[in-house]
């Protein structure tokens, strides 16, 4: 007999009406044409042109000005060729260059899910039984492209979700490279076999085993220069971009949490940050840090990265090392077991694994501990976000993959010591897609990025068919009796993950 659950009334539907303003350059030639026309423009044009773009959209962004100005900035490196001296641009005439090369993108136009939820970092003024929570979503918009996104909601005493309205304007954030680089780390990024061997191993060759990024940058120009073949230099800049790999976002303190996009900033991720795994992490000493795995897609292929944030407001961005850090799926656990980073993964694509490292961003050694057992999941299964720490083991949401290529969700039981160790696992999906869900962007899908306990209720925000999110709960004592009534069911484990280290 299946479980009793409860699903939320509540719909979170995509916005198209949330928009962010973003540079948009269409080449050197074409740009160098305007700049020039802007140029040749009266004073009396410029204001007259102008003034009506910022009346209008002030009203859609916190600070169009600031936006302009910064876009018009990045034209700087033009000017001496067109024999200009951008210093000496009037500031309504910047503005107005700025705006001829800014244009506004909707970044949840086509999509709103995958959703995860964690515990906001302030419980301040609230009743009794209430919890506020961060949930992130996946948003899609136009070209396919992957942004990350937050609502603040609070949930009831009987565990009932309550979204808070969404601010009016959304803001990027401003980006921040990493001052310094370790060299090994650097290159053993998965991007790096993407690029041309022969940039890679010459740049480098010259460069120290700690380099800053204006180093980085003077060793690839140099190589740029001396390189004859047109085509090939290319290959240097792209070296480069391996830099803006490690990064630091920071929003302005008067934003509203529904107001910070996590957008794309590295060329390696420009077609989509998906389906973040936010995880509130307890260190050693008892401090909060939030972390989150998230897929970085560059339109051919895919690598594993890692946020961190403690206050939502700054994000340091990097990207995961080893052989373990492969394909999709990685998952961390919330608090060091036996002294050491935790992680689930889906190296092979459809089977479960488990991880441990000394290091949050280095994964070596994969173990197999889930493979699919039942016709519900015979093509595929993986996790819904990082595991959930109960006094019975960790308890873990998958999804899998069944005839018709549907997507269900499940949960299992992992030992809380060896988590190796599968203690049980529900024969029959928690959550099917019914008639109401199953149309939609990608149909018949149901997926989680991360749930939470909150009053003896499991609280799941879970995708509708990658178009919209929802919301469905179950009573935990009864999950876990249920799971720990599975054990005679369950597969014999696999060899303790211990005993398969090398």
């Amino acid at each position: 007999m299946r479980l009793t659950i409860e699903r939320a009334t509540v719909k979170v539907y995509p916005d198209m009406k949330r928009v962010i303003a973003r540079f948009f350059f269409y080449g050197e030639e074409r740009a160098r044409h305007v700049i020039g026309r802007v140029m040749a423009l009266s004073e009396e044009d410029v204001f007259s042109t102008i003034s009506p773009i910022l009346q209008e959209y002030s009203k859609r962004h916190r600070n169009i000005t600031r936006v302009l100005n910064r876009h018009c900035a990045r034209l700087q490196e033009l000017f001496p060729a067109l024999g200009l001296d951008f210093e000496k641009v009037e500031p309504y005439r910047k503005l107005l260059l700025g705006s001829y090369f800014t244009h506004e993108y909707s970044i949840e136009s086509a999509a709103f899910f995958n959703p995860s939820i964690v515990e906001d970092p302030d419980q301040t003024e609230l009743e009794v039984g209430q919890k506020r929570v961060i949930i992130s979503f996946r948003a899609v918009g136009e070209g396919h492209i992957s942004s990350i996104v937050f609502r603040r909601a609070v949930l009831d005493q009987d565990a009932n979700i309550h979204l808070l309205p969404a601010g009016g304007y959304i803001d990027e954030a401003e980006t921040v490279r990493s001052a310094v680089y370790h060299k090994q780390a650097f290159f053993a990024q998965d991007f790096t076999a993407r690029l041309p061997a022969a940039a890679v191993a010459e740049v480098a060759a010259q460069l120290a085993d700690r380099f800053e990024y204006n180093q980085l940058q003077k060793v690839v120009l140099e190589a740029q220069a001396a390189q004859p073949d047109a085509a090939l230099k290319s290959g240097y800049d792209q070296v480069l971009w391996l830099a803006d790999t490690y990064y630091e976002l920071t929003f302005s303190l008067d934003t509203d949490i529904s107001d910070r996009v996590l957008f794309p900033v590295s060329d390696f991720e420009r077609k989509g940050m998906e389906d973040a795994r936010f995880v509130r992490f307890v260190e050693d000493d008892g401090g909060i840090v939030y972390y989150a795995t998230y897929t970085a897609y560059d339109g051919l292929g895919i690598a594993p990265k890692l946020l961190m944030t403690r206050d939502f407001y700054t994000f340091r961005g990097m990207p995961l090392h080893g052989a373990g850090a492969h394909n999709k799926n990685l998952a961390l656990f919330p608090r060091k077991i036996n002294g050491r980073y935790a992680m689930l993964s889906r190296i092979d694509g459809w089977r479960n694994y488990l991880m441990f490292s000394d290091n949050l961003t280095i994964w070596e050694h994969a173990v197999q501990i889930q493979e699919p057992q039942s016709p519900w999941e015979f093509i595929q299964i993986g996790n819904c976000g990082p595991p959930i720490e109960t006094e019975h083991g960790w308890l873990i949401i998958t999804h899998g993959v069944g005839p018709m290529r549907r997507y269900c969700l499940g949960v299992s039981l992992l030992d809380l010591d060896d988590p190796a160790v599968e203690i049980g696992r529900l024969s029959e999906p928690l959550l099917i897609p019914n008639k109401e869900e199953r149309e939609g962007y990608v149909p018949n899908v149901l997926y989680s990025c991360g749930s939470i306990i909150h009053n003896g209720k499991l609280v799941i925000p879970y995708g509708l068919s990658d178009y919209c999110s929802s919301f469905v709960t179950v009573d935990l004592k009864q999950l876990l009796d249920k799971l720990l009534d599975m054990c005679s069911a369950v597969a014999a484990p696999l060899p303790p993950l211990v005993a398969s280290a090398p």
